[in-house]
């Protein structure tokens, strides 16, 4: 629709559009009556101005029958239509029909001036800047002057106020209206977007806010027709002045045709006047810029769906779904040109030729579109013809090759499943009787592409929605967490139940659909659909405040859900690829159990099941009451959203956990279902510790219910991760000893005794047992002796079990469990000698050693320590091995107990160490003091050191040497002349070695010699041997 700009009327002789109807010169009786003075002039008020605009007329003041007529026919009827019905008008009738003519409702000029306030995606921390606010300040600044209402055209000046970087800047602006809609607008400031500038807001608000301040005249046309010749000419040259560097050339050009009597201009009846209003066959409708609708989708298509571009479109649909609430023509309007860019995307034609789908991203953005769709095709006051159209463009669009396919409808690629059933009605009961069961409906409701549920639903309850006649547009934080207020409205009457209401009916519409029983879809992205749309569904029916209505429409449908055969979800019997009702069936129990505690449970406890997980027995074995049997052919597709149904599932349960503690009956058919349903050991910990809080509350006494519950489903963890790999397995050991100590000493008892069958020897002896018998414990149980008696006697048992069963990890846990009981203690020492021919290391074997000798028993330590000893093997390069410290002990050890232990223990230290420094320091070691220094009973040291040159030191001697001997050669085959130095200095620790026998400095004289000799080709490096050794 052609805009009515200012600068361009007078530029050009436009064209006839809707704005500039043709305006032809009836007689003077025809309109004009004469005996009203000052005709051309006065304010909007007029004739009948006392009357103010709608909602701000004072209380109990009626009006009057010319406003309620002319307000009617301003807003149903074309101006041009009005002339032709009657001959004659007269002029206050006309002034108060153009007067009701601009539109009265500031909700319409806040849609087309901001994204959608309530709740949408602009109603962001940015709402102050929204076109909408910015001109709601520059009204309430006294921004707006000059404002002039010429028949169906307003003007006026705003002014933007100065900055700190800026001055004032003032704006022309122009909007022109018909039938109370804004059909074109026009403003100095140039602004290129969808929506109204903040300039056309404020003149638009000042027109419906201050009407008694606007003067009205009628259109241009009329006032013309009231002026003689003189006063015309006089007119028109004025004009020309005060425009002449704009106007001169198109008033020349006008003249021109008028004097020309075969020119175009004087083949028309009448001349165009942009103030006149719309003409019969215009169409009624609010300004759209177009153009700027399809740049800024293909704008946001081409980031593709990077820098926000999804959230603008989303936003631009939100404001689509807005037209449409208003039942405003535009939002089909509007829709069309999104789709058209969506068609025209690049992507579409790229995508097909590779043979890949679309992002994620974009696949929303299309079940959005079509969604939209539906709205607009089942909208009920759409016209038939107008629908037809639609239905042609949807098909043009459909035909096209890049048009992508629906998402999620799998109807034509399985088989009617309900066919493959005998039909033989005789046949049902006993079908039933085996628990097998079908679903009559392979294409959901819920998560459909067009999302047919959720349209019914906000379609109903929409229709049920409380808006206050005066609501403030944008609160302060853009209306954030305001529910809306929904009030019953009867169906009409003529229906089969008419006591019902749109509200209850649409309770009546999600539950049905959320509880169809479905098959899950294949693919991400279509099963990720269906539990967004599903808890987009629940979030909408959270918004209810459900009054006795309401809640005996739940109570009634999920009754006939828990009945309802092969179509409900929650029915007895479902198919093992049925989407499970977890999150569907917690909104269910929460708002059921104030009113129905029992169904609440009973419907509950039924969508616990995860089918999909579980393993269904054999099709012939009728002998279990819920035998399921497949009649779909076999297909197993991959469900890429198990882990969030699972966590649903284990919401579920947590839900109802908390709801029945303290009631042990329906704690124990929980805790069976739990058991039953949920196959994931980390779900299972999450209710055992959610279970274990509420529990135990820091502000109350402990519920030993609840505790209980939470104790059984540790034990569960326990069996089920025991022979699994879970790398929070540790915290849940030490978590379940926790929990068993909260419940009590005969928890703690039951754990030690079964231990085998929950946890390793190694978690039972170095976790359970310790923390069982530690002092903490005790002091937290207030145990008696017998008591602390039996625990210990229990976690001695234990360790003896676990040291016989795994004495490599066991050994020393059994060890300390067993001090204070000897004939304990002994068999763990047996058990730990026993073991240690066969699989243990010599670190446990070193260790447990070390052990004995701190609790006092040098002499098994010293056994030990030889049996580890024969179990280490250290190579001649490996002078910073772990376990040098251990041989360094154990020799100093044997040393201190005497010379027959240190003559015992040399023979496994030369066969087991082949490094010569570890060699040298044991030997200089056993040199520096006297052996036998332990002071063991029976035993008497002799005070004297020992000869190097005298067994038992004379072997380690000769070992060592021999070590040096070897590790030097080995050393030399690959020197690089960086490790020269470090080299001669290994020779000078040699040296100390060879020259401790009396004959050594012979010996290490004949080796440097041999070096020499052997290694001359290595010049450099034996003119350093030369230097330092001769």
């Amino acid at each position: 629709m052609a805009e009515g700009g200012e600068r361009e009327e007078l530029l050009s002789p436009p064209p006839v559009s809707p704005a500039k109807r043709l305006c032809s010169w009836p007689s003077p009786q025809a309109h004009h009556p004469r005996g009203s003075p000052g005709a051309a002039g006065g304010g909007v008020g007029g004739v009948g101005s006392s009357c103010l605009a709608a909602g701000a007329r004072p209380h109990l003041q009626p009006e009057s029958l010319l406003d309620c007529a002319a307000k009617t026919v301003a807003e149903k009827w074309a101006y041009e239509r009005v002339e032709e019905r009657f001959e004659r008008i007269p002029e206050p009738v006309q002034r108060r029909i153009v007067y009701w003519s601009f539109p009265r409702n500031e909700r319409e000029i806040c849609m087309y001036s901001s994204f959608q306030y309530r709740g949408g995606p602009g109603a962001g921390a940015t709402g102050g800047g929204l076109p909408f606010r910015r001109g709601i300040r520059l009204l309430d600044s006294g921004s707006v002057e000059n404002v002039l209402q010429v028949g169906f055209h307003l003007s006026g000046t705003v002014t933007e106020p100065a900055t700190a970087s800026e001055p004032a800047v003032t704006y022309k602006v122009a909007i022109s209206f018909d039938r109370c809609k804004i059909t074109s607008v026009t403003c100095g400031c140039g602004n290129k977007d969808i929506f109204y500038c903040a300039h056309v807001v404020a003149l638009s608000l000042y027109r419906i806010r201050k009407p008694d301040q606007v003067k009205l005249r009628l259109p241009i046309s009329e006032t013309l027709f009231q002026m003689n010749r003189d006063q015309l000419q006089k007119f028109i040259q004025y004009l020309i002045t005060a425009h002449h560097t704009e106007v001169l050339p198109t008033a020349q050009k006008l003249a021109d045709e008028i004097l020309s009597s075969n020119s175009e201009i004087n083949q028309v009846n009448g001349a165009p006047d942009p103030t006149a209003g719309a003409s019969i066959d215009d169409e009624n409708c609010w300004h759209l810029d177009e153009e700027q609708v399809k740049e800024q989708v293909k704008l946001f298509l081409s980031q593709g769906g990077y820098y926000g571009s999804g959230k603008q479109l989303n936003s631009m649909f939100a404001k689509v779904r807005e037209m449409l609430r208003m039942r405003d023509s535009n939002g089909a309007r509007m829709l069309t040109l999104i789709t058209e860019q969506f068609m025209a995307d690049p992507r579409l034609t790229l995508w097909r030729q590779q043979g890949t789908s679309m992002t994620d991203k974009c696949r929303q953005l299309w079940d959005e579109l079509g969604a939209l769709w539906v709205c607009i095709i089942l909208n009920p006051h759409c016209k038939l013809e107008e629908k037809s159209c639609w239905l042609q463009q949807l098909q043009k669009w459909s035909d096209l090759d890049v048009c992508p396919l629906e998402d999620g409808n799998y109807g034509h690629e399985l088989p009617n499943i309900t066919n493959a059933l005998p039909q033989n009605a005789s046949h049902s009961p006993e079908l039933l009787q085996r628990g097998t069961t079908t679903i009559t409906n392979l294409e959901g409701w819920v998560g459909h592409p067009l999302d047919p549920i959720g349209c019914l639903f906000l379609t109903l309850t929409e229709a049920c929605r409380l808006n206050a006649e005066t609501i403030d547009l944008l609160p302060s934080d853009m209306n954030e967490s305001r529910l809306p207020i929904y009030q019953h409205v009867s169906v009409a009457t003529g229906c089969s139940n008419s006591s019902e209401s749109y509200l209850s009916l649409a309770l009546e519409v999600a539950l049905m659909g959320m509880g169809q029983q479905r098959v899950m879809p294949e693919g991400l992205y279509a099963q990720d659909k269906v539990c967004r749309n599903e808890e987009q569904l629940l979030s909408q029916l959270q918004e209810l405040q459900l009054d006795d209505e309401l809640v005996q429409t739940l109570r009634k449908q999920c009754i006939l859900l828990l009945e309802g055969g092969p179509f409900s979800g929650l029915g007895e019997v479902i198919h093992r690829e049925s989407v499970p009702m977890h999150t569907f069936a917690k909104y269910l129990f929460s708002a059921l159990l104030p009113h129905d505690p029992d169904l609440s449970y009973k419907l509950a406890l039924r969508a616990m099941r995860l089918p999909v997980l579980e393993n269904s027995a054999a099709a012939g074995d009728t002998s279990h009451p819920h035998q399921m049997v497949s009649v779909v052919p076999s297909r197993y597709p991959r469900w890429f959203t198990l882990g969030h149904l699972e966590s649903q599932q284990c919401e579920l349960a947590s839900t109802m956990l908390t709801a029945a503690k303290g009631d042990t009956l329906r704690l124990r058919t929980i805790l069976e279902a739990i058991q039953k349903h949920i196959h994931s050991s980390s779900l299972i910990f999450k209710l055992a510790q959610d279970a274990f809080k509420i529990a135990t509350p820091a502000d109350s006494s402990t519920d030993s219910t609840l505790l209980n519950v939470a104790l059984e489903l540790g034990l569960q963890v326990m069996r089920m991760t025991l022979s699994t790999l879970n790398w929070r397995r540790r915290e849940m050991v030490r978590w379940l000893v926790t929990c068993a100590t909260e419940v009590g000493v005969r928890a703690l008892v039951s754990i030690l005794q079964s231990w085998y069958t929950l946890f390793t020897p190694t978690e039972a002896t170095s976790i359970v047992a310790a923390t069982a018998v530690s002092h903490t414990t005790i002091l937290r149980l207030s145990l008696d002796y017998p008591q602390r008696e039996e625990l210990a006697s229990c976690a001695r048992t234990l360790a003896l079990q676990c040291a016989m069963k795994d004495p490599q990890s066991c050994a020393l846990s059994a060890l300390t469990l067993c001090e204070k009981d000897h004939i304990a203690f002994e068999a763990a020492y047996q058990i730990a000698i026993d073991a240690a021919a066969g699989g243990m290391t010599h670190s446990q074997l070193f260790t447990i050693a070390r052990y004995m000798e701190l609790r006092g028993y040098p002499l098994r330590a010293f056994k030990l320590a030889s049996l580890a000893m024969s179990h280490l093997n250290l190579a001649y390069n490996q002078d910073t091995h772990p376990a040098i410290n251990d041989v360094l002990w154990a020799c100093a050890l044997s040393h201190s107990l005497g010379k027959n232990e240190l003559a015992a223990l040399i023979p496994l230290v030369v066969k087991s160490v082949h490094c010569a420094t570890v060699l040298s320091d044991i030997l200089r070691r056993c040199t520096v003091t006297a052996p036998g220094l332990a002071g063991i009973p029976g035993r008497r040291s002799s005070g004297k050191l020992m000869s190097t040159d005298k067994a038992p030191l004379r072997q380690l001697l000769d070992a060592t040497i021999n070590a040096y001997i070897n590790t030097t050669h080995s050393r030399l085959t690959h020197i690089s002349p960086r490790h020269y130095g470090e080299f001669i200095e290994f020779l000078s620790k040699a040296r100390e070695t060879f020259l401790l026998p009396q004959d050594g400095h012979l010996q290490f004289a004949q080796f440097i010699d041999n070096l020499k000799q052997i290694y001359k080709g290595k010049k450099k490096l034996m003119l350093l041997v030369r230097e330092r050794f001769g």
